[in-house]
Order: structure tokens, then sequence, then C-alpha cells
């Protein structure tokens, strides 16, 4: 039995879909925390159980079973993002599971300056010292993220960043897709496994790329840190989110983003998608 956890969220609930293309459903089982949001899986055979790393009660019912257990990555800032895996692995531990897998991300380093970078080593340690088969997908800074990374430049035609270096943008719904084809595989792939577009342009080549799309000229400036910041935070962002942020442009600088894998387009059996495609699907406004 194959057990994902974060279904209902973009990432892992596209991996779901794409496992149903090649697993029976019975064979899948969905772990969320609000089991009402999975309704749509449930009613495509699917089981539904509930499951919550801050609720360590839950996990071991939520795990029973797995041959795979597909564990998600917490993405809110202000958690305790190793504690929580920590918990989740332990009872991965205990209830038997066959293997796990981890959303990982490529920049996975104890020395980056992104927080969670520094999460995602501690984790890909526990989960070697879990004495349990594990893979880690070590997924490319998704494109996505270039929406509010890039800042408002289809209005004011800068790209204002506080650091500029390269980043292997990579779609989610890539990763997504590679990670069903590695769950299929039944261990095939163990442990760091890193999915990412073939290229890694700096936020210079982003705003020349933007500039040829737009037929307007799109420029990149360099801003001051702490003048960044505070305009973020002046703007709404919650503080401990900017500096989280100020640690991307600062690990982007240091090349933490910058390697690029084939291994992705050979799981999709095409080419990933590119930071420019994304720009080009990506609506003004």
């Amino acid at each position: 039995m194959l057990v994902i956890t974060g279904a209902t969220g973009a990432l892992n609930g596209a991996t779901v879909d794409h496992l149903l293309e090649r697993v029976p459903a019975e064979e899948i089982t969905v772990a969320v925390r609000d089991v009402a949001k999975a309704e749509r899986f449930a009613q495509r055979g699917v089981a539904v159980r509930h499951c919550d790393y801050a609720d360590p009660a839950s996990l071991p019912a939520a795990f029973d079973g797995a041959d795979q257990l597909l564990l998600v990555s917490t993405n809110d800032p202000t958690a305790d993002a190793v504690s929580l895996h920590r918990t989740a692995i332990d009872a991965a531990v205990a209830a038997g599971v066959g293997r796990i897998l981890y959303t990982s991300h490529q920049a996975a380093a104890l020395g980056s300056p992104f927080g969670p970078g520094h999460d995602h080593a501690v984790t890909e340690q526990l989960l070697a010292d879990s004495g349990l088969p594990w893979t880690s997908l070590r997924n490319g800074f998704y494109a996505h993220s270039l929406t509010w990374l890039a800042g408002p430049w289809r209005e004011t035609g800068v790209i204002a960043v506080p650091g500029d270096g390269p980043v292997s943008w990579t779609a989610r719904e890539d990763a997504a897709e590679a990670a069903a084809v590695i769950i299929a595989s039944d261990g095939a792939y163990d442990g760091p496994t890193t999915l990412t577009a073939s290229a890694a342009p700096t936020f210079q080549e982003i705003a020349a790329t933007a500039s040829e799309l737009t037929g307007r000229t799109i420029e990149c400036v360099a801003v001051d840190e702490n003048e960044w910041a505070a305009a973020q935070i002046d703007h709404g962002t919650p503080e401990v989110m900017a500096r989280l942020l100020l640690g991307f442009y600062r690990a982007a600088q240091q090349g933490c983003f910058a390697g690029v894998d084939p291994l992705l387009g050979k799981l999709l059996g095409r080419e990933p998608r590119t930071a420019r495609d994304f720009l080009a699907e990506t609506p003004a406004g």
C-alpha cells in the first residue's frame, strides 16, 4: 500500500493524481489533516485517513500497512520543522513502513543561508539514521515562486532583488509527476534524488526573458537587503517570512540552487518546463 501525506496540497495532491494513472486506487491511501478536503480522492476509491505531524497519536493508524510512505515537508515557516519531521519518521519506524519518501529540496545543506535548506538536511540525516530504506526527493526551487520572488515586474518594469544567482526554477507539476514515477518504481531510487529543470537562470536572465516575451524593457536591479526586507514588511509580509525569503536570495548568490540534473526529464520522458515557460504561461495582472 502507498500512503501519501499532504494530499490536499498542490504538490502531493498532483502526485496522487499521477499515481492513479499507474496503480489501482485501492492501493493508495491519503493521510491528511482535514479529511473533508480529501473527498475528491475518496470518490475515486482512495482510502482517506487523518494524519497530523503535530498530533503524534494520529500517526500510527495513518501509517499502518504502508509499503511506501510519502512524507510531505511542513511549509509552516513558524513551525519547528525538524521536530515535526522527527515525529513522523519515528512513527513510520514504529509502524514498520517499508520505505519513506520525503519531499526535500536541492539546497538541502546544513550551512545553507536558506532556513528550509538546513531543515531538509537535518531531516535527511534523520532518515539515514532511521534504519528504513528512504528516498529524498530534492526538488528544484518551484517556478511558481517567481510570482512573488521576482516582484510586480509586469507593473513596474523592474525586478528588484536583494541578491542574484542561478536558480533551477522547476515546475511543481513536473516534480509531482516525477514523484509518482519514482513511487511506482517500488524502490528503484534510493537516498538523495535530485529533480530539477535543465537550466538555472539568474534574475538578470529572467529579466531578459521577460523583456523578450513582453516586448518591453524589464530591468533587474539590486537593492539593499534591509531596505528590501523593510519594504516587504510594509506591504504586509510577516517579518518571519520576509527574513526567510531574504535567506533565499543569499543562498542564490552562493550558488545553492545552481545545480541541474537530467533525471527529471528522464522520468517525465520529455523536457521539463522552464522558467521561460512559466513566464509565458502566466497572465499579466
